[in-house]
C-alpha cells in the first residue's frame, strides 16, 4: 500500500474511525513528550548522581560539602544528603540524633521516588488502552462497510477489501502508539529502580557515616 492509497483510505473512512484516529495521534503526540521529557530528566538525574557521588567519596569535610550543596539548588540524591545533615547538626544534642537523621533522610527519598515515578503511569495507560481504542475503531468500521453492503445482491472481494483495509487502519495506529509507550515504560522503570537502590545505598553510608562521627566524637 502506498502513500497516497493509505491517505486516501483515511480520508474515506466512516466519521466515527477519523475521530478514533485523530484521537489516537493526539495520543501519540502526548506520549512522545513524555517519552523525550523523561529521557531528559532520567539522564540528568543520573549525571547528578554519578556527580555527587564521585564529590562525596572525594570529600574530606561533610560540613563543607553540606554547605557547598546547600548554596546550590539541591537536585535528587543531593536533597537526600542535605535533609540528612542538616537533621543530623540540628539534633547533635539530642537522644535520638540517628533515627531523626534516618527519619529525615526517608521523607525525602519517599519525595524523590513519587518525582522519579511521576508520568510513568500515563505511558503505562497509553501502552494498555491505545491497542483497544483502535480495535474499536477497526470493528466500527468493519461493521460499518458490512452495513452499507448489507443491500447489495452480490457482493466481491473488491468491495469488501477498501472498507475492511480502512478499518485495520485503526489497528495499526493503536500498535504505533503503544508498543512506543510499552518500551519506553519498561526501560524507565528500570532505570528508576536502579536510581532508587543508589538513594538507598547512599541513605545506608551515610548513615553509617554519621553513626562513627558521633561515636568518635563522644570518645
Amino acid at each position: 500500500m502506498n502513500e497516497l492509497s493509505l491517505v486516501k483510505l483515511i480520508f474515506e473512512a466512516s466519521l466515527l474511525v477519523q475521530i478514533v484516529m485523530l484521537l489516537l495521534l493526539f495520543i501519540s503526540l502526548y506520549s512522545w513528550t513524555l517519552i523525550f521529557y523523561k529521557s531528559r530528566y532520567l539522564k540528568n538525574i543520573h549525571n547528578i548522581v554519578n556527580s555527587f557521588e564521585e564529590l562525596f567519596w572525594r570529600s574530606k569535610d561533610l560540613n563543607l560539602l553540606y554547605n557547598h550543596i546547600r548554596s546550590n539548588e539541591a537536585i535528587g540524591i543531593e536533597k537526600i544528603f542535605v535533609a540528612g545533615y542538616a537533621e543530623f547538626l540540628k539534633s547533635r544534642n539530642t537522644n535520638n540524633l540517628i533515627e531523626n537523621t534516618k527519619r529525615a533522610m526517608q521523607i525525602v527519598l519517599r519525595r524523590e521516588i513519587d518525582e522519579l515515578e511521576s508520568e510513568l503511569a500515563n505511558l503505562a495507560t497509553i501502552g494498555s488502552v491505545s491497542p483497544y481504542i483502535g480495535l474499536f475503531g477497526t470493528v466500527w468500521g468493519i461493521m460499518n462497510s458490512f452495513h452499507t453492503l448489507g443491500n447489495q445482491q452480490q457482493i466481491t472481494l473488491a468491495m469488501i477489501a477498501p472498507g475492511i483495509s480502512e478499518a485495520l487502519i485503526a489497528t495499526a495506529m493503536g500498535l504505533f502508539v503503544a508498543i512506543p509507550a510499552v518500551i519506553a515504560y519498561n526501560n524507565y522503570n528500570d532505570n528508576i529502580d536502579r536510581l532508587i537502590t543508589n538513594y538507598d545505598t547512599f541513605l545506608d553510608e551515610l548513615l553509617g557515616i554519621l553513626q562513627r562521627k558521633t561515636k568518635n566524637a563522644l570518645s
